[in-house]
């Protein structure tokens, strides 16, 4: 399993994070309706890959995760390019609630197959968003336990029937599904899609 501690400082030199966070805001520009006065949260941000290319589309991004290194990452990326709307959070939703503010837009992407419990997560998000708020989740299809490898003890990618069900039971509705990426490793392709929903 990944150390993300450990990977932090080296995460944005692989192309491949880039090219995948850039497949994803397309598709999620053509899909949701942005508006400068939005809150949005990033949900397991990494560096901050996707968050930094929504910046100027949103009027704040709170980018949560829980790895130290990562948001100590995406804190020198925010003083050095001057984003004051980009806000770096070290806090584990999984682990407890979040009640500092609400948000009209959570998004995430590659996060939720590390996820334990995705039904809690989903009810956590849902009480995170203001009506008529938006959720996005980017992140593997079903695959064969090969993307991590042996030990790793996340989910093996999600069945979007089953997810859609999940989320259906946390209250959101309206959601569509498309492939949006594929990530290839070695011999080995992995289309990832992006799912957008309402609450």
């Amino acid at each position: 399993m990944t150390d993300f501690n450990k990977a932090a400082r080296n995460w944005d030199s692989n192309n491949i994070h880039v090219q995948r966070s850039e497949a994803i805001v397309k598709l999620m520009l053509d899909r949701l309706p942005f508006r400068t006065e939005m809150k949005a949260l990033e949900f397991g941000a990494g560096t901050g890959i996707l968050s930094f290319m929504l910046a100027e589309r949103l009027g704040s991004i709170t980018m949560m995760d829980s790895a130290s290194e990562m948001v100590a990452v995406m804190q020198e990326k925010v003083d050095a390019t001057g984003d004051r709307n980009l806000k770096p959070v070290l806090f584990d939703l999984t682990v407890q609630p979040y009640h500092l503010e609400k948000f009209d837009l959570i998004f995430s992407q590659m996060a939720l197959h590390h996820v334990a419990d995705i039904q809690a997560l989903f009810y956590r998000f849902h009480e995170l968003m203001n009506n008529d708020g938006y959720l996005a989740i980017a992140d593997l299809y079903t695959e064969d336990g090969s993307f991590h490898g042996e030990g790793f003890d996340g989910h093996k990618g999600f069945d979007v029937a089953e997810l859609e069900a999940q989320l259906k039971n946390a209250g959101f509705h309206s959601i569509q599904t498309e492939t949006c990426f594929s990530m290839q490793k070695g011999a080995n392709s992995y289309p990832i899609f992006l799912m957008i929903s309402r609450n």
